[in-house]
């Protein structure tokens, strides 16, 4: 049986998944076969495994950190927001249905089973499993039936380390506040806390740290500085998009309500002298050197949110001059038209951009599926990216085929318009391997007419490597790990 430990926070945005990242990173390099488990996950950001199966990004970082290859049951529940009350249920993978918050409040129980078996499943794989938890324990007035916190606790039966975020201030109320509304067999589960995001002296941190340590019986495991490392954050939570700098290769991403895997710029973020804005109107749009419309998991509502505001207009007229990218969703708006007769989305049909010659048909049937191949040959500015090779995943509701094609079939990974400024893609990823996005940004800079001072050369995948290293070594000094291992050694809290 693995050993198991989990994370739970005072808060969301607490930290939780880097700590578990960096604890998977840290007990990897110890020699464990480590494994990350977060039995519900609430993101747009998502991820399609080799099997062809959906889960949270958060859980795919994880299992990079830890060195293996994700699994859906790492993350058997996922929840995609499609509007402010409901979301898209995702149970091992697939496709359970929509569901209002109180139908799934309602519903969740039934999911123990599935939750159980992956676990089990993660069990085989792996010496030691860290699991995530959601938001806070001491959300009291969602405990009924709780499938993701302590109720997930008890369940596996895993002692629980409680992380707080001192840089919002209140640390201390946290952490006591958070123990304070377990209930009594809930706090028995509680072996350390953990102090995030610290900035200063921790010399005057310990006064503090005594009387939390005296009152709530339970110890301070580690006092984590704020970290500077560059991985894959909550999407619901990123700094990100409160990035207005520009560079000098500018490129924006139109930031609609329901934009997802927003992580596909993630690589160009990493490059010198080339800034990523994510823009919500035509004054913050400007002028950029190119624009992703990125993905949606409601694409004709983030049309329609487009047209009201302006964007759309803005965009085409920009790419009159500068190169547009749809991936997904945004590929879809691009076409001509988008036809939703099984009610998918809001039902119906509307009018797309007109950027490209494709209608998009949405269905109720998701395709989920890893790609891989060579780039075709493409005009314009991504002419460059031509015999490239490219890998990477799709996963949209919906079809989309070219008017102008003898088969009626997208026909590569990019498909263009009569305007070669104009490009389309349903596949997530494509711009993280090899020299693509080096490439490509070295295309804009020469049609820009500057010279970049770098060269902008990098595996993005071996910079996240370092990263998890990064990280890794940071907990390595400010985690008491010996009193972390000993708590997975004496884990078997059940009389």
């Amino acid at each position: 049986m693995a050993k198991v430990i989990m994370i739970q926070g005072t808060m969301s945005g607490a930290g939780k998944s880097l700590l578990v990242a960096g604890l998977c990173r840290v007990m990897k390099r110890d020699g464990y076969r480590v494994a990350p488990f977060k039995s519900q996950n609430m993101a747009l950001n998502s991820f399609i495994t080799e099997e062809g199966l959906e889960m949270g990004r958060a859980q795919v970082m994880q299992a990079e950190a830890a060195g293996i290859a994700p699994l859906v049951c790492m993350n058997p529940i996922l929840l995609k927001p499609t509007d402010h009350t409901g979301s898209q249920v995702i149970v091992n993978g697939q496709v359970l249905g929509n569901m209002s918050a109180r139908e799934y409040f309602d519903y969740k129980k039934s999911l123990i089973p599935d939750i159980k078996k992956a676990f089990r499943r993660l069990e085989e794989l792996a010496d030691i499993i860290v699991v995530e938890g959601a938001g806070s324990p001491a959300e009291i007035n969602l405990r009924e039936n709780c499938i993701v916190n302590m109720g997930l606790a008890e369940m596996i039966d895993a002692p629980v380390l409680i992380v707080g975020d001192i840089d919002r201030g209140g640390v201390f109320a946290q952490l006591f506040g958070t123990l304070m509304l377990l209930q009594e067999e809930e706090k028995k589960r509680v072996k350390g806390f953990i102090i995030n995001k610290f900035r200063g002296d921790k010399s005057l941190l310990e006064p503090g740290i005594e009387i939390l340590e005296e009152k709530g019986g339970i110890p301070v495991t580690g006092v984590i500085p704020y970290m500077d490392i560059d991985l894959e954050d909550e999407d619901s939570l990123t700094e990100r998009f409160d990035r207005r700098q520009k560079g000098r290769i500018d490129i924006a991403v139109v930031k609609y309500p329901r934009i997802s895997n927003f992580t596909d710029f993630n690589v160009f973020e990493q490059m010198k002298e080339v800034s990523v804005r994510y823009v919500t109107n035509t004054v913050e749009l400007g002028s950029p050197d190119m624009v992703f419309l990125p993905g949606s998991k409601n694409t004709m509502d983030d049309l329609n949110w487009m047209r009201q505001n302006g964007l759309e207009d803005a965009v085409k007229k920009l790419s009159e001059k500068v190169p547009i990218c749809g991936i997904c969703g945004g590929y879809q708006m691009m076409g001509r038209q988008i036809l939703d007769a099984e009610g998918v989305e809001a039902g119906g049909s509307m009018k797309g951009m007109g950027l490209l010659p494709i209608a998009t048909e949405l269905q109720q049937e998701k395709v989920r599926c890893q790609v891989r191949g060579t780039i075709n040959r493409t005009e314009g500015i991504f002419e460059v990216l031509s015999g490239l090779d490219f890998e990477g995943y799709e996963i949209h509701m919906g079809q989309s085929v070219r008017e102008d094609s003898s088969s009626g079939k997208e026909e590569g990974a990019f498909v263009t318009g009569n305007d070669k400024n104009v490009y389309g893609t349903y596949v997530h990823g494509i711009f993280d391997k090899g020299a693509i996005a080096q490439t490509l940004v070295k295309s804009l800079a020469e049609r820009k007419g500057v010279v970049l001072e770098h060269e902008n050369s990098m595996d993005y995948r071996a910079y996240k490597e370092k990263q998890y290293d990064k990280l890794a070594d940071i907990l390595s000094e400010y985690l008491n790990m010996e009193e972390i291992y000993g708590i997975l050694r004496e884990a078997n809290l059940r009389e």
